[in-house]
């Protein structure tokens, strides 16, 4: 009797060994060194960086993913550490406080003055397979705006097609963080 007792019970446990899920991995945005400006027309400004909006694809800490125009999906067993509207925001926002184009740069939570808002809307972030072709998709227009008067300053979209080393979640996130790092220093030259 206890042999069976035994025996099922390294039996079960073999059975839970080898239905364990994988382990959830987890991506993050890289923030890439930037040089400080020495001049800027902005040195005496605050600007506020406005919180990511989406205008196609719902954001959220999946990773997203599509085989064509209409087949979408998410990774099950990869994420982004933090909601992608966060991880971009803190990102932009670190990028131009290190810049030192601004006096300061605030979030959207802040009740201070501001001199300027900028504004984001999303329209593509994803990873693109189609066929044997692989990129991090990453689209996004950025709006300046006078936060005293309430006027356009300048608007423009930022588009990046990186191809993937790799068709998995790590290949789409190495891609992403070269399109960002891209995105940064393009958004700091027409920032200028």
């Amino acid at each position: 009797m206890l042999r069976k007792i035994l025996f099922t019970s390294i039996l079960t446990v073999g059975f839970l060994g080898c239905t364990q899920a994988p382990a959830l991995k987890v991506y993050g945005l890289s923030v890439t060194a930037v040089s400080q400006m020495a001049h800027s027309p902005y040195r005496n400004k605050v600007l506020q960086v406005s919180y990511p909006e989406s205008l196609r694809e719902q954001m959220s800490q999946k990773m997203n993913f599509s085989y064509s125009e209409s087949d979408y999906g998410t990774y099950l067993n990869s994420e982004w550490s933090n909601h992608m509207s966060k991880l971009l925001q803190g990102t932009l926002m670190d990028v131009l406080e290190s810049s030192k184009l601004f006096k300061a740069v605030l979030s959207d939570s802040t009740t201070l003055h501001v001199n300027y808002r900028l504004e984001s809307d999303i329209f593509a972030f994803e990873h693109r397979v189609r066929g044997n072709a692989s990129y991090a998709v990453v689209s996004i227009q950025f709006t300046l705006i006078n936060a005293d008067t309430g006027r356009l300053i300048k608007s423009k979209r930022f588009n990046y097609k990186e191809a993937t080393l790799s068709t998995n979640a790590k290949g789409y996130a190495h891609a992403t963080n070269v399109a960002i790092a891209k995105l940064n220093r393009d958004l700091l030259n027409w920032l200028r």
